[in-house]
């Protein structure tokens, strides 16, 4: 089993900016890709960004350009860097790790963008 810590979430002006984080421990594989989704109340499940260890990240379009992710593979932990943070990504953001077997999902952390 992996267990997926998350942090960082909470309220943010409009413009803010917030930094996500997202531990993973038990086991660990050593290929994995870990990163972070996105669900909105009444929207599905959607990709923030997502990045392999020894590979490139990979965002959803309306982030490029304001989140970065990184990830420290000694720590097995990914960050998520948000700038100029909108109403529009208010919303729960999953942490998933996920190998070629299977995938984990951390419990989610709330991120709520005021106007």
């Amino acid at each position: 089993q992996v267990q997926l810590v998350e942090s960082g979430g909470g309220l943010v002006q409009t413009g803010g900016s917030l930094r996500l984080s997202c531990a993973a421990s038990g086991m660990i594989f050593s290929i994995n890709t870990m990163g972070w989704y996105r669900q909105a109340p009444g929207k599905q499940r959607e990709l923030v960004a997502v990045i392999t260890n020894g590979g490139g990240p990979n965002y959803g379009d309306s982030v490029k350009g304001r989140f970065t992710i990184s990830r420290d593979n000694a720590q097995n932990t990914v960050y998520l860097q948000m700038i100029d943070l909108k109403p529009e990504d208010t919303a729960v953001y999953y942490c998933k790790y996920e190998t070629r077997w299977r995938s984990w999902w951390g419990q989610g952390t709330q991120v709520t963008v005021s106007s």
